[in-house]
């Protein structure tokens, strides 16, 4: 089985992009599986795309391999597209996404309705020895939402919401969320470009 390492120690995000991408019999690393805990990435990118080819070129020169990385978050418009590119620091990588939630839902207690337009946003790099380099995006249009809802899901998930649907994201069972999210549209997008190019 072919072996693609994905630059994330985060054990949501490789589980989602395990299940975004299954049946295509390719095994997904995540650092940790790969034994590359250790490795130092500066992630000092202005935009979500340089970010990820940051991750992807620094995990890439340290192996000799190709490497998948992803980098994203959550944009509102009423904080001027804060977090951004810092949403997993979002006040501080440590603290819980429940505090993070509901500290934005506070900053948007005077927002109504369009004013509440947020977006998730993902950027996938793929980085080739020898430096080559292909990115995708993807992006879902949502609200913030007045509270925290839904048991599935990580991070801002449960106050992101979908008018379509009716709900936050963490409210859609995993697959149902998968088709629509950010990141299945950005992994679908690389996953088709890498078969194109039969390199898949």
């Amino acid at each position: 089985m072919k072996k693609i390492i994905v630059a994330t120690c985060n054990k949501d995000k490789i589980k989602e992009i395990r299940e975004i991408l299954a049946g295509d019999g390719i095994e997904y690393l995540s650092l940790e599986d790969a034994g590359l805990r250790g490795i130092n990435i500066i992630e000092n990118g202005s935009t979500f795309e340089e970010n990820a080819i940051i991750k992807a070129k620094t995990v890439s020169e340290a192996t000799g391999l190709m490497v998948l990385a992803d980098d994203s978050g959550l944009e509102v418009d009423y904080l001027k597209g804060a977090p951004g590119i810092y949403s997993a620091r979002y006040m501080g990588e440590d603290t819980p996404y429940t505090i993070k939630n509901n500290y934005i839902i506070e900053q948007l207690k005077d927002a109504e309705g369009d004013e509440r337009s947020a977006r998730f946003v993902c950027a996938i790099a793929c980085v080739f020895p020898g430096g080559r380099v292909i990115t995708t995006e993807g992006k879902v249009e949502g609200l913030i939402a007045y509270e925290e809802k839904g048991e599935y899901g990580f991070g801002y998930d449960p106050v992101f919401y979908l008018p379509e649907k009716g709900c936050t994201t963490a409210q859609l069972k995993p697959e149902e969320k998968n088709l629509l999210s950010h990141r299945g549209r950005a992994l679908r997008a690389m996953h088709k470009k890498l078969t194109e190019e039969r390199i898949l």
